[in-house]
């Protein structure tokens, strides 16, 4: 049987601690009333486990912070997770678990990926449940239920800033690499939309089989295609592979990625003459420096609690920002807090200002923010605003 990595080791300290606190409040040990159970689907193995890892820490971070302080309300945050390794099927059942529970999550957060999320909003169950989900990450997934709550900007809008840096330099025939699947078509479509409106033009396109890294056929068509610089839509471990090959065979576009692309990983994957120049668009403040009053909250309060086991990222501080949006919710529910009360809570949120930072939902729009930043890689694997 193999041994525990450090990472999950440090899950399953914090899920001892999450069960040690349900178990007081079943016992009426607690001087505080019913915590607010989150549930979370995510991919805590496979190829997107860095995202789901380092989400579920940031939502844990702050949940942890504010159960310090006595709650709110009265009431503590509890996370509960399931492993669902990324398959979309696996997100549904797992869910279906989570909802069962004897201590019933009063809200859902961090999911992760487009055809799981699809998957969950065509089974009906959030309605069904008359629970929101918030904060979640999934690149071409199209929101049609008013239970979806983000935290974070379209891929449009990833795209489009991208696109429209580009232009200024006089860069506009550009390549596309994504993953293939029932969405690709859409993907693309919006891609192609983004880019136009940004200045630039598509004239090609390379294609990955869903839940792999096998981008070396599209690497070979975007190598014939010759572009002045290529968009990744696509996973860490899929972009990784894809700039490794590209590199290896001559190609020399300019490489920009989506904020679903994870630095730490990345890093791990590449050798220091590959990493150097890359740009991702940036959902998110940086969480590696005090950029802004909430990355400056973030990273004191991670040197001050967070296991260091866990490393910082964005995926991280994207989850982070997820739990006080979930507990600035839990603020304006009151003291006993139900799955409807919750979604109308978070339907009153607008133009909150979490320090640099602000979120907000409207009729119809499930983006909550429209902050989109480049930042560029350096050969060390650093973040250069």
């Amino acid at each position: 049987m193999p041994h525990p990595t450090s990472v999950d080791r440090w899950f399953s300290k914090h899920i001892a601690r999450s069960l040690t606190i349900l178990a007081m409040m079943a016992t009426g040990s607690a001087a505080c009333a019913a915590p607010i159970v989150v549930g979370q689907a995510a991919p805590l193995t496979g190829l997107k486990a860095s995202d789901g890892r380092g989400y579920s820490a940031g939502l844990q971070l702050y949940f942890n912070h504010v159960n310090k302080a006595g709650g709110v309300n009265g009431n503590t945050f509890v996370l509960a997770r399931k492993d669902d390794s990324g398959r979309a099927d696996e997100t549904l059942a797992v869910t279906r678990q989570l909802l069962a529970e004897p201590q019933r999550p009063l809200l859902l957060a961090g999911f992760m990926g487009a055809p799981n999320l699809a998957k969950l909003q065509q089974s009906g169950i959030l309605e069904k449940e008359k629970i929101a989900l918030v904060g979640y990450r999934g690149s071409n997934f199209q929101p049609e239920s008013p239970l979806l709550f983000n935290v974070r900007a379209p891929q449009r809008d990833e795209i489009g800033k991208i696109a429209e840096h580009l232009a200024t330099v006089g860069i506009t025939r550009l390549g596309l690499l994504h993953e293939d699947g029932p969405d690709a078509a859409a993907l693309v479509a919006n891609a192609q939309e983004a880019i136009k409106k940004g200045g630039g033009e598509l004239i090609a396109k390379g294609a990955y089989p869903a839940d792999t890294a096998k981008v070396s056929n599209a690497a070979v068509a975007l190598l014939a295609a010759n572009p002045q610089a290529i968009i990744m839509l696509a996973s860490g471990a899929a972009a990784s592979a894809f700039v490794e090959h590209y590199r290896l065979e001559g190609g020399t576009a300019r490489l920009f990625a989506s904020s679903d692309v994870d630095v730490e990983q990345m890093t791990k994957r590449l050798a220091e003459q590959h990493m150097q120049g890359i740009s991702i668009a940036q959902v998110t403040p940086n969480p590696y420096r005090a950029s802004t009053r909430l990355s400056k909250e973030f990273r004191d309060l991670y040197n001050k609690e967070a296991d260091p086991e866990v490393p910082v990222s964005y995926a991280m501080m994207e989850g982070y920002i997820t739990a006080k949006v979930i507990v600035e919710a839990a603020r304006r529910a009151g003291a006993r807090p139900t799955r409807e009360s919750l979604t109308a809570a978070l339907e009153s949120i607008d133009n909150l200002d979490l320090g640099g930072y602000v979120v907000g939902y409207q009729s119809g729009r499930r983006s909550g923010s429209r902050f989109v930043e480049l930042s560029i890689i350096s050969a060390a694997g650093r973040i250069r605003q």
